[in-house]
């Protein structure tokens, strides 16, 4: 099977999101019905859901087109994708009204207060469960798939 390797690119890269995100969706419908969290989560889910699959297929094709040249390991590669992810999601937070940039921390939806100082290491966090997850899940698949 060594046709249309980028259409398996993307379908590699789009597993992991789409396994994560029905789980995320349960566990904010709970917090939302059940604990009756104030926060309106659904609106937190909208930009996730939307992009975050299909970012996770482009940036698994663009790993396969750049890999020859640039030699960057797939989990570094994918530990990249926050720093895109981030910047675009303040973005586009800022842009509905629903983050608040303050000196000392960012405010969603009017009402959850994070300290910057927690946005760092949560951040970090991230960095590195993005690596793993590229490096073994996404590795594996594209390995599977043959593209790696």
């Amino acid at each position: 099977m060594k046709t249309h390797p980028y259409l398996r690119a993307f379908l590699g890269g789009l597993f992991v999101p789409v396994l994560v995100m029905p789980v995320l969706l349960a566990v904010f419908i709970v917090a939302r019905v059940g604990l009756r969290v104030p926060i309106p989560i659904e609106q937190a889910l909208i930009f996730p859901m939307a992009v975050v699959p299909s970012l996770f297929g482009l940036w698994n094709m663009l790993w396969l087109g750049s890999h020859e040249r640039t030699r960057l390991p797939i989990g570094l590669h994918g530990a990249l994708l926050p720093l895109l992810l981030m910047p675009l999601g303040a973005s586009t937070g800022l842009s509905f009204g629903v983050l608040q940039l303050t000196a000392t921390e960012a405010v969603w939806f009017g009402a959850a207060h994070v300290p910057y100082a927690v946005i760092a290491p949560m951040f970090l966090a991230v960095l590195a469960g993005y690596y793993l997850v590229w490096k073994y899940v996404i590795g594996f698949l594209d390995r599977e798939l043959g593209i790696a």
